[in-house]
């Protein structure tokens, strides 16, 4: 699935930037379609110029079909949404410079119907942006980030509008589901100037944060993506080539260390991971992965799976809101896309024959010395087991 990453200030570190490539995930602007946990719906900000309004994509029928959900005033080319299971639109709108508002967007006969839920103030510098949907399909989150905390809140799906649920020391910024219900949430966290370290936070125990991702002591960690069914978590991380990101993969709860393959790595692109098979229950290695590829001649789409020696390539259907899709179960990827001639679409890509498992020889960060292992013992660089985290009670894989 896609998801609506965390924008941050120019105060972070370039890396932490909105732009595809630079933190590894697509953000609601570069994406341009955001699509519920179960594929089911999906909302963008539609319409030309000033005439901004959100539309509604139902992809779970027949045919995939779009509903406009205009209202008397267009909507802000910064206005985020976010669609939810029953098929409602969540809306974030800035106010004043520093009061976000939230409703909910439904169609009601020839019109639109609007349900208003409440504002967060975020002063000063501070930046509220939405969390990618939770799985439960029915809650929306949002978070604040200051210049040394982050605030998180239930914007949608409380009893008395927008609840602040927890509060993490540090800038955050991204943002990933880990399991099924909308308990256990990763991002990623910087601290006192310090290095990006993925963490996850137990919203069902006030916020608890635990470490999730130390593959270095001094190295970038970021969480892109998670596939709770087969535990395959896709990283980018400088470990194993301090100062330039590395796109990897690992398993959660795994004794395994992260491997950073040589196939998705491209001097003249940059590579996104954007959605994850699901399904695959114990079977990260099986799981297709969908890539977008942006390099000066355009995007493109990449495809690959955890088993395999490499990444195929294939040509995004025209008008592709890129960095946007999703998986099926049974392996086949849907690509949205809107032109002209057809303004609500879906290209269907089946996924490539399952490779024979990989060599456990793929490039690892290494060793106590530094990631090519020049000196010292070896070092085990893995995503902290999440036991240490009261997520699930999966043993960690020999």
């Amino acid at each position: 699935m896609t998801a609506c990453a965390i924008e941050t200030t120019a105060e972070d570190d370039d890396r932490d930037g909105e732009h595809p490539g630079r933190d590894g995930r697509p953000t609601a602007c570069t994406a341009g379609l955001t699509i519920t946990a179960n594929g089911a719906y999906a909302a963008r900000l539609a319409g030309v110029g000033d005439a901004l309004y959100a539309e509604r994509w139902t992809l779970d029928g027949p045919e995939p079909y779009a509903v406009p959900l205009p209202l008397d005033q267009p909507e802000e080319p910064g206005t985020q949404l976010l669609p939810l299971a029953d098929g409602r639109v969540l809306v974030a709108r800035r106010v004043d410079g520093r009061r976000n508002t939230f409703s909910l967007l439904y169609p009601t006969g020839p019109g639109t119907g609007e349900l208003l839920l409440g504002s967060v103030e975020a002063p000063g510098s501070e930046r509220l942006v939405l969390l990618p949907p939770s799985p439960d399909g029915s809650c929306a989150y949002a978070l604040c980030v200051g210049p040394e905390t982050s605030t998180l809140w239930l914007v949608a799906g409380g009893a008395f509008g927008p609840e602040q649920v927890a509060e993490v020391l540090g800038r955050c910024s991204g943002g990933v589901w880990l399991d099924r219900t909308g308990r256990m949430l990763a991002l990623d966290r910087r601290q006192a100037g310090g290095p990006v370290k993925a963490v996850a936070v137990d919203l069902e125990r006030g916020g608890e944060v635990t470490p999730l991702l130390q593959i270095t002591e001094d190295s970038d960690d970021r969480l892109l993506l998670a596939d709770p069914d087969s535990g395959l978590l896709l990283i980018r991380s400088d470990a194993p080539s301090p100062g330039h990101d590395r796109l990897g993969w690992g398993v959660l709860g795994s004794l395994l260390p992260v491997r950073f393959p040589e196939c998705l790595r491209l001097d003249d692109a940059a590579v996104t991971p954007f959605a994850v098979q699901p399904g695959q229950v114990l079977m990260p290695e099986t799981c297709a992965v969908a890539l977008r590829i942006d390099a000066a001649g355009g995007s493109w789409v990449g495809t690959w799976q955890p088993a395999a020696r490499r990444m195929d390539h294939l040509a995004a259907p025209a008008g592709w809101l890129a960095g946007a899709g999703l998986w099926t179960p049974e392996g086949v990827l849907r690509l949205p896309y809107a032109t002209a001639g057809a303004p609500c679409g879906l290209m269907d890509v089946e996924a490539p024959p399952e490779p024979s498992p990989e060599p456990p020889a793929v490039a690892s960060a290494g060793t106590a010395a530094g990631p090519e292992g020049a000196a010292g013992e070896p070092r085990v660089c893995r995503p902290v087991p999440l036991q240490q985290a009261p997520l699930t009670d999966r043993k960690p894989a020999g």
